[in-house]
């Protein structure tokens, strides 16, 4: 089975709506506040203890599209035609888009407090109370374009640009990685002061702002359409670079090594899945997958055939579903750093 992921903006009224729906119950089951839970938990920066495999680490990309994967499933079961749709951000540039629409994602937040008072996910309506949060605030703030100290989204250029690198990632591994394409993506940077320290990924949650800029940033449901279209970017790079190793650093550096975290560094795949020619999948060694410090149940790591998805552009191809059970949420929220 092939599904697709489209532009949001060419979702028809009936598929917003069932997109909106969809993630409502899985709000009100308690289901979409475990995937807050588990990002909160894996949001470990630089410098604190404890392993690095979500933020910050050549594993961002592909943690983030297991956990986008995960959300995907879980929206099936309430739904099995709805896909996370992406916000391709270089093209729907404004609090005008249509994705802030008061039948989708809802609009800006008021002055003040930057509460959002309109569309399907404003706490005035009932349906969406921030239970989880690294701060005391039960409902959903935006303030796009922070008009207080303002910054642009991304653009086309800077999109090519990263697709460019032919290199997955470089040493030391981490937010100061200078090249490759995994912090051309994440978006971190040394030596930059303002909002020229944050590029692409991260550019684009200081855009949205509000809870979008914290560990707690899947509390806004614009996060998911956000890492659909960083989603899509890497597939663009895997297509475009079938020459280059896939994901680097090849072994987990030296524990004590000085570019290395405590405990050593990012965590080697067991196995993964991409999505192969006619349908099929195939296994591999050098995408990882099993990213969190547990094992899937059974011990094994996800593998052999799965669901594909495409997007709406050509060439827009990702790797197939691994199984459930990855992504392991956690009891335990614990706060985060903000970006």
């Amino acid at each position: 089975m092939v599904y697709t992921r489209k532009n949001q903006r060419n979702l028809t009224s009936a598929e917003r709506k069932a997109f909106v729906n969809a993630v409502l119950e899985l709000k009100r089951s308690g289901v979409y506040d475990e995937f807050v839970r588990t990002h909160i938990e894996f949001y470990v920066p630089d410098g604190d203890d404890g392993l690095r495999v979500a933020h910050m680490t050549p594993s961002f990309l592909p943690w983030h599209r297991q956990f986008l994967l995960e959300f995907e499933q879980a929206l099936q079961k309430v739904n099995s035609r709805v896909t996370v749709p992406y916000w391709d951000w270089t093209r729907d540039r404004s609090p005008a888009s249509s994705l802030w629409s008061d039948d989708f994602m809802g609009g800006n937040g008021r002055r003040g407090d930057l509460q959002v008072m309109t569309g399907p996910f404003a706490y005035a309506h009932g349906n969406w109370d921030l239970a989880v949060e690294v701060t005391e605030a039960r409902f959903l703030t935006r303030d796009l374009g922070r008009p207080n100290d303002p910054i642009a989204l991304p653009v086309a250029a800077d999109v090519d640009r990263a697709l460019a690198d032919p290199v997955y990632d470089t040493a030391p591994w981490d937010s100061t990685s200078g090249s490759g394409l995994r912090n051309r993506m994440e978006g971190w940077t040394t030596g930059l002061s303002g909002s020229a320290r944050f590029r692409m990924h991260n550019r684009v949650h200081r855009w949205v702002s509000g809870v979008m800029l914290g560990a707690a940033s899947v509390n806004d449901p614009v996060f998911w359409l956000h890492h659909a279209y960083i989603d899509s970017l890497w597939a663009r790079w895997q297509a475009a670079h079938p020459k280059s190793q896939r994901y680097l650093p090849a072994t987990p550096p030296p524990s004590g090594d000085p570019p290395a975290r405590p405990g050593g560094g990012p965590p080697r795949p067991d196995a993964a899945v991409e999505r192969g020619t006619g349908g099929t999948a195939r296994p591999h060694r050098d995408l990882p997958v099993r990213l969190t410090r547990r094992r899937p149940p059974g011990g094994r790591s996800p593998g052999g055939r799965g669901t594909a998805v495409s997007h709406d552009r050509p060439g827009h191809r990702e790797g197939a579903r691994p199984k459930r059970g990855v992504l392991t949420p956690r009891s335990r929220p614990r706060g985060g750093c903000r970006r």
